[in-house]
């Protein structure tokens, strides 16, 4: 399985075929405003099934949770990069909640956190971790009721499959 590798203060591994935990915190632990939340999951969602395939985002007031494996950019051949991925998510982010928020300045810290999930760690544990977060956070009773949350739907593998 091909990896990359890349530093900027923290260093970054990047494993093909492989999901990704990708933590990023608000410059300074900065809370966003409940009114720019949606535009921060929007932005999660974006490149969604082109550059990568998220499994589950969840917006929290000074940081955000993705777990999401990179795809292959058909037009390069190669697999998206994790900096390319990051950067379009905060940029993109950065900028609209600024626009909408009539200010300048970092949205984001440089950095991200990212730790490649092994086969020996157990995914569904990891996700339920994220969605937990805003319970334990104190923010909902249940994941379920948390508007800044996208989870993957889970495919029935006993379901007929759709005619043409």
């Amino acid at each position: 399985m091909p990896q990359a590798f890349y530093r900027r203060q923290l260093p970054h591994l990047q494993c093909d075929d492989k999901q990704h935990f990708v933590t990023f915190c608000t410059d300074h632990r900065w809370v966003l405003p409940e009114r720019v939340r949606q535009i921060v999951l929007d932005c999660c969602l974006h490149d969604n099934g082109e550059k990568f395939d998220l499994r589950v985002a969840v917006v929290m007031p000074d940081h955000v949770h993705m777990i999401f494996t990179p795809l292959v950019d058909e037009r390069a051949m190669e697999v998206c990069s994790l900096a390319d991925i990051m950067d379009a998510v905060k940029g993109a982010s950065a900028q609209k909640v600024n626009k909408m928020l009539g200010r300048k300045g970092r949205v984001w810290q440089p950095e991200s956190f990212d730790h490649v999930l092994r086969s020996s760690e157990n995914l569904d544990a990891k996700i339920e971790y994220l969605l937990e977060n805003p319970v334990r956070a104190g923010l909902v009773k249940e994941w379920i009721d948390y508007r800044w949350l996208w989870k993957k739907p889970a495919v029935n593998p006993f379901a007929p499959a759709l005619q043409l």
